[in-house]
């Protein structure tokens, strides 16, 4: 009979370490610093049992045994359920994390459980750092580091609101909390944030925008007004932009040659000589970085060019000649010695006494004189002023040459006042820029000065003639030159 008992208290003793397999629930189980955990066995409640031991690793933290043990360091912490074994965990921090363990016997039976205790830390200041600040487009890298006190962290970046995910340029490293961009492009300069997380809380730290310089580029060179040709006297305000961080400093050129300084050019009071090819060049001293405008031409017409107000530059000009000593001319206009004749940009109307040109071009501008006829005389017309326009930058100092001979005038425009004859011949101008130490002469232009007929008289060899025996010479004299006869009578 005594070994039958003691056969059957071992079998029980078997049976109640196989029923305690999984008397706590499958962890791990995570609380927050500072929460409470609760350890829930499996017991249905109501059931009875002698004693339970709690352990921590493998330190006793709890046991019951018709009354409470708690361990040092967990008073006022645990809270117990005598209906189902069960144990509260409160006031939480780090160190309590780890395995956890109970043991459950009955009269008849003894049951085990383990499972595991994950403790969090809340995230809390989240903070951005960059290294460097100050970077230069296409040319700089930078890291920013990301610090969050908290445990079991995850890591997020965002760039103006989008996440930012790696590529070639970009690298996310160290657990996601360091983001290096190579290369920098103006759209990198945030604002950048940081998102951390763990599964109890999250943060955010503060945006944190960084300083990129870039450009100069998409330099625009504006002028105003906006005329193909300027009026010389008339004001000309030049402006430069440009796409640039910090804001461009800009230069200006005529030509090639250096100016001023400034975003605007201000041309007062505009002369020819200030006509040219006008550019702006950018600077930004952080990149150290040019870019220069295209160029722009300003052209400035002068004022003896000018027409009347209401007419319109360059289409029409009308030159009319009026002859006294009657009616019943014949007229002939020349240039540079040439008979002009009508053609599409050309009319001579009124009896050939107006000549008329659409669309004036350089090679337009003479000599013109005129050349008048009857059946009695002839005459011809004072030279236009010939006004010389050379391209020159300083203004051309010009020199007066008569078939070669050096005159006394000087400038642009020589005026023939009162011409003889003695004044005939071919008169050339010759430009000269100081600057360059070049010259330039013109095409020779012919100017004829003819005498006007006068004292045309009639002289015979012989007053008294016999009919059909005696003959006659007469002789026609006159006063001009470049003399012909317009008409004879057969005697």
């Amino acid at each position: 009979m005594e070994k039958a008992v003691i056969h059957f208290i071992i079998l029980g003793v078997i049976s109640g370490l196989t029923e305690g397999a999984g008397v706590l629930p499958d962890g791990p189980l995570n609380a927050a610093v500072g929460g409470k955990v609760m350890f829930n066995t499996t017991l249905t409640p109501g059931t009875t049992f002698a004693t339970v031991i709690w352990t921590f690793g493998v330190r006793n933290i709890f046991s019951f045994n018709g009354s409470n043990l708690t361990a040092p360091g967990y008073k006022g912490r645990i809270t117990f359920s005598r209906s189902t074994g069960s144990l509260e965990l409160r006031n939480l921090a780090l160190t309590d994390s780890g395995e956890y363990s109970v043991t459950i016997n009955s009269l008849f039976s003894s049951k085990t459980g383990t499972t595991i205790l994950n403790i969090t830390e809340p995230v809390s200041n989240v903070v951005v750092t960059s290294e460097p600040t100050e970077l230069v487009e296409f040319n700089s890298s930078v890291s920013l580091s990301c610090s969050s006190s908290g445990s079991s962290l995850s890591f997020l970046w965002l760039n103006s609101s989008s996440e930012v995910t790696g590529s070639d340029r970009v690298q996310i490293t160290d657990g996601g909390s360091t983001l290096t961009i190579n290369n920098v492009t103006c759209y990198d300069q945030g604002p950048f944030e940081c998102q951390v997380s763990n599964p109890f809380s999250n943060g955010t730290s503060d945006p944190v925008n960084l300083t990129i310089y870039y450009g100069p580029e998409n330099t625009i060179l504006t002028i105003t007004p906006t005329k193909e040709h300027h009026q010389e006297g008339s004001d000309i305000s030049l402006s430069c932009s440009a796409e640039s961080r910090p804001p461009a400093q800009f230069t200006w050129f005529l030509d090639g040659d250096l100016m001023s300084d400034g975003p605007e050019l201000r041309l007062m009071n505009v002369q020819q000589n200030q006509r040219g090819n006008y550019s702006c060049q950018a600077f930004n001293d952080k990149t150290l970085r040019y870019e220069t405008s295209q160029p722009s031409f300003v052209s400035v017409d002068g004022m003896s060019g000018r027409l009347s107000d209401g007419a319109i530059a360059g289409i029409v000009i009308s030159v009319i000649v009026v002859s006294a000593g009657g009616a019943g001319g014949y007229y002939v206009y020349n240039s540079n010695s040439s008979e002009v004749t009508g053609s599409d940009r050309v009319q001579i109307t009124d009896g050939n006494s107006t000549l008329t040109i659409v669309n004036v071009t350089r090679y337009d501008q003479g000599p013109f004189s005129c050349q008048v006829f009857n059946p009695v005389s002839n005459g011809t017309s004072d030279p236009l002023n010939l006004t010389i326009y050379s391209d020159s930058r300083p203004s051309a100092v010009f020199k007066w040459f008569l078939n070669g001979a050096l005159l006394s005038d000087t400038g642009p425009e020589l005026s023939v006042i009162n011409v003889q004859i003695n004044q005939s011949g071919s008169y050339s101008c010759q430009a000269f820029n100081n600057k360059t130490l070049r010259y330039e002469t013109s095409q020779a232009a012919a100017i004829s000065v003819q005498t006007p007929v006068s004292n045309v008289a009639v002289a015979s060899n012989n007053t008294y003639l016999f009919e059909f025996s005696s003959s006659v010479s007469l002789s026609c004299s006159s006063s001009g030159s470049s003399l012909f006869p317009l008409a004879e009578q057969q005697l």
